[in-house]
């Protein structure tokens, strides 16, 4: 016989299936579909996958090819992120191809891909769907003054220069003195897309051409036009990063010594493809960079709860909470250039808002002209997710008992009245009081 309650074992257990609920809900947080060529590259790749896992997310590998594969069932999403190291695939398996990834995309989901010079359609056709184009088939970056000493002899082993980063440690991570090592495809960017990030150029001296071949027509990509790594986030808050190296998430190009070819160049026992590879992931899955809107008040100086609706002239105090995602937790985000803008039509106040605790706040009059305003705060900053929060209020004017009695500038007025009421009161008395002389015979 129990000694515990009925109650208390009822109350137990459904506590228990909440925290297994719980836990299930953050373990399908980080849902992450990997599709590859070959499932060697999970051992050839195991440091970046290792990395990964070791940060909660919940991997599952299959190949690009496999005939199960599937992206949304009844309606949803069955992962949250999409990682694609397959660069040769010709045809996607299961119920995946372009249109679902792409879809996958509109509907917030985020994607890394990886190519190859052995770089197949389906690969070419995200990118262009992103504004990314890749270069053909059995093209590799190539240039002659930036590769390494291992070069086999067509130079398409390039020593990228971290100068050459995006400057947003957000997406790359801390500033490093590390090259990076890259062998793959080069692409270039859409130049009517603004919202392609150049994350990792190529040199001056870079292009994109056959290695095999002598140059016959102008290359596809040259110089610093020539992209190794691109990003796009999505007006959704998507995020896509194309890589035109497989090989630069591989554990060979992790732990590789890296020197330059020509002579004097330091040699370093490190690339620094690891430290640029987890930050990349870090800001692709949205572990880093990403910002919401906490409570958000108003109210007149003085008081402590906003009125049905504001009048002109009024003095008025706004405070926003933000916040910002960092190892799995919120805390409070930290920015100078937060704006305020208090918006009929066109905004009439902009005004920056300032650090109060753990808030954003500012002080400042409404303007002298009553309608429907919005208190509207849009920050889209480089490598953070789009912040937007609105509130919606009414201003009126002034009541006729809130006008003033005497408004100084009306003193000439007022002086006037006075004045001709009194010079015909003095008037009137030399009127009455004046008597004609009589004239004499």
């Amino acid at each position: 016989m129990s000694l515990i309650p009925r109650e208390l074992l009822g109350n137990n257990f459904i506590l228990f299936l909440m925290i297994s609920s719980m836990m299930h809900m953050a373990l399908a947080d980080g849902k992450t579909l990997v599709l590859l060529d070959n499932l060697n590259i999970r051992d050839t790749h195991a440091i970046f996958f290792r990395s990964l896992a070791d940060r909660g997310f919940d991997l599952s590998f299959k190949t690009a090819d496999d005939p199960s594969l599937s992206l949304i069932k009844y309606g949803q999403f069955l992962y949250d992120h999409l990682i694609i190291f397959s660069p040769s695939v010709e045809d996607f398996g299961g119920n995946i191809n372009v249109e679902t990834i792409t879809s996958f995309i509109d509907g917030g989901g985020n994607v890394l891909v990886a190519a190859s010079s052995d770089i197949g359609d389906p690969l070419r056709e995200i990118g262009s769907e992103c504004g990314i184009e890749f270069d053909e088939e059995k093209t590799a970056v190539i240039d002659h003054h930036h590769y390494d000493v291992s070069d086999p002899g067509e130079h398409t082993l390039i020593v990228a220069d971290p100068d050459n980063l995006l400057k947003a440690p957000t997406i790359v991570g801390n500033p490093s003195d590390k090259p990076i090592l890259f062998k793959g495809v080069g692409m270039v960017a859409d130049p009517d897309n603004p919202l392609v990030l150049d994350i990792l150029t190529g040199s001056s001296t870079s292009y994109s051409y056959f290695p095999d071949r002598p140059i016959s027509q102008y290359p596809h990509a040259v110089g610093k036009n020539t992209l190794l790594i691109a990003g796009l986030q999505a007006r959704n808050n998507a995020r896509v990063v194309f890589s035109g190296s497989l090989h630069f998430f591989s554990d060979a190009f992790f732990n590789a010594a890296v020197q330059k070819a020509t002579p004097g160049s330091l040699r370093y026992a490190q690339t620094g493809n690891m430290e640029l590879a987890e930050a990349l992931s870090r800001w692709v899955f949205k572990e880093a960079g990403v910002l919401r809107v906490g409570a958000v008040t108003h109210h007149p100086v003085g008081e402590s709860t906003p009125p049905a609706a504001y009048t002109i002239t009024d003095l008025v105090e706004y405070s926003v909470v933000i916040e910002m995602l960092s190892k799995g937790n919120w805390i409070p985000f930290d920015g100078e250039d937060i704006q305020l803008e208090f918006v009929r039509i066109d905004p009439f106040v902009r005004t920056y808002l300032k650090k109060n605790g753990d808030k954003y706040s500012v002080q400042f009059k409404l303007p002298d002209v009553y309608g429907v305003f919005q208190f509207k705060v849009d920050y889209n900053r480089l490598g953070y997710t789009h912040l937007y929060s609105s509130t919606q209020v009414s201003v009126r004017p002034l009541q006729h008992t809130q006008y003033e009695r005497f408004i100084p500038s009306a003193f000439p007025y007022y002086a006037s009245v006075f004045s001709m009421m009194g010079g015909l009161f003095v008037f009137s008395i030399v009127f009455l009081h004046m008597k004609e002389k009589e004239k004499s015979d």
